[in-house]
Formats: C-alpha cells, structure tokens, sequence
C-alpha cells in the first residue's frame, strides 16, 4: 500500500506516544511495520528528494497532535502523550482528523497563527479556511501552505530556545542584534552583552560601529504562558536611568502584560519590547538560528517574450 497521508498517522502516532516517550525515526518504522509498507514505500522520498516522506508525515502528525496539546516534548526531539491526549483515546476513536483538532483552542490559535486566537470566533475562521481549500488557487494553496509552515518554524524556535542555556540565550540576542547591524563586531557585542551583571541590565551594546550611543538590553526566558509584567519593565527603566541611557530593548521568549505595554508607551526614555512572536520573526528574517531548507521557483509564461508586436 501506499504511505498513509499524515492524518491517518495521527491515532497511530498518539497511541504509540501512549506507551512511553517516543521519537519520530522509531515511530516511523513501527508504523511501516503496522501498516505492512513496501521496502519502496520506506524509501520513497518528498519530490524535493531530501527527506523520506514516511518520516516526515510522521512529523506533521506529531506537530498538529503537539499543537492540540495532545502530546507534550519532554526533551528536545522526544514527545509522549498528556492526559487530554489519554482522554481522547478512552473515547476509542476509529481516526484522528485535522477537523477533530478543531475542538482544541490551541491547535486553533496554532493553524490560525494568532497567539490569542481562541473561542469560537477563531474556530470558525479555520473552518472556514478548510472550507474554500479545494477552490483556492494553486498560488493562494502555496501561500497558505507557506504561511503554515512560518508559524511551525516561529514555534520550534521558541521551543528550541526554551530547552537552551541562560547564556544561550544571551548569546543568542547578540547574534541577532549583530546580524541587524548592531553592536560594531560581534567580537564586541559578545564581550559587552552580559558582561556587566548589575542594576537589572544584562547587558549592553554600541548602536553603532563608532559607539556614539549605546543601547541597554535585558533578556527573560519565560515559557509562553508566563508574561512579563510592568514591575519588571519599571525595573528597567530604572536601570537605564542608574546608567543614564535613553534607549533600551526588553526581549523575552514569551509575552508582555497590557499594563506592561502600556506603561512603555508612555516614557520619556525609548524601550522597545520584543515578545516571542517578534523575536521568532527578527530571526528568520535575519538568519539567525535558520537556514534554507528547500528553495521553490515558480515560473510563469512571459507574455512579452511572445508578443509579436
């Protein structure tokens, strides 16, 4: 038979995670097995012919599963089922679909690719969305799928940094403050960024090549469902002024309250706050922690070139 299509491995993959942490390469081969795959099957790959495509569906039916909050990742490349994942399965489902996933918030938020998309409103967006698929467009069905796979990329960065060191992480926001044209040399960056520990600043970078003027920057590691709130932006804009600066830049891996947003609009001194969302796209955008994986071209009929005129 041929590979099954991903959906059709999600109760496989979510009864396989019940048994104990799994990873994908040997769920992926427990699942040849089970559904009796021809050695052609194992090997066939994706058209772009860099991976195989059981592996990789295994993958997709392991993220929308994650993203429900029916499995959880223990440690990096690991996953296991949760207890809303044991719950779905003591109702013996003969399949798990996509359009089952539905009926969890934060698989809707995940697909709709909004961090607060949840309730109703949000569940009838992305059911409207499966709705017109099949009327889309080969470019819209293109740009949907691209728009998915950006908001995957964004959440196992967040994930992958979450699993990394403090000072990981600091090192981290100096590439990135360096590959958008900060700090003068990253050798420079590197030594200043962390390096001065006090007054609830850690640390601190040139603007510019000359370091006519200097930006404060302080790092927090949250998981996504702990917020920064106002006492500690107040905490840092108390620093700034201990160290007589102007200009300071809060990033976390998580989110900033509302009065956390608020009180910065309405500061004399400039602090710009970088939430998770923001920081996921600032790398991609600038390389950092990412690279190309599959390059597609698309080619169109160029009309002039045929135009006899």
């Amino acid at each position: 038979m041929a590979v099954p299509d991903y959906q059709s491995l999600m109760l496989p993959v979510l009864r396989l995670a019940a048994t104990g942490i799994r990873r994908v390469p040997e769920v992926a081969e427990v699942i040849a097995d089970e559904f009796a795959l021809t050695p052609e099957d194992r090997a066939a790959l994706l058209p772009s012919g860099t991976q195989r495509l059981l592996p990789n569906r295994v993958h997709w039916a392991r993220t929308y599963l994650m993203k429900a909050g029916l499995l959880s990742s223990p440690a990096r490349g690991q996953f296991t089922i949760t207890p809303t994942g044991r719950d779905l399965l003591a109702f013996n489902p003969a399949t798990i679909t996509r359009t089952m996933l539905e009926q969890y918030p934060s698989f809707v938020s995940f697909v709709g690719n909004k961090p607060d998309g949840t309730g109703e409103q949000a569940t009838m967006s992305v059911t409207a969305a499966a709705t017109v698929t099949e009327n889309q467009t080969p470019e819209e069905r293109i740009e949907a799928a691209h728009t998915e796979l950006m908001s995957e990329l964004r959440s196992d960065l967040l994930d992958q940094i979450l699993q990394q060191s403090p000072a990981f992480f600091e090192q981290l926001i100096v590439d990135l403050l360096v590959a958008m044209g900060y700090g003068g040399s990253h050798e420079d960056a590197a030594k200043r960024l962390g390096g001065t520990g006090d007054g609830g600043v850690d640390g601190v970078i040139n603007e510019d090549r000359l370091g006519l003027d200097r930006i404060y920057v302080q790092a927090k590691r949250y998981a996504s469902h702990v917020s920064v709130g106002r006492p500690d932006i107040q905490a840092f804009v108390g620093s700034l002024v201990g160290h007589g600066s102007s200009k300071g830049v809060f990033v976390t891996t998580s989110s900033f309250s509302t009065p956390a947003v608020e009180f910065v609009r309405h500061l004399s001194q400039r602090v710009i706050l970088i939430d998770g969302a923001t920081l996921a796209d600032l790398m991609i955008e600038h390389g950092v922690g990412v690279r190309v994986s599959r390059a597609v071209e698309i080619k169109k009929i160029d009309l002039d070139f045929f135009d006899p005129g």
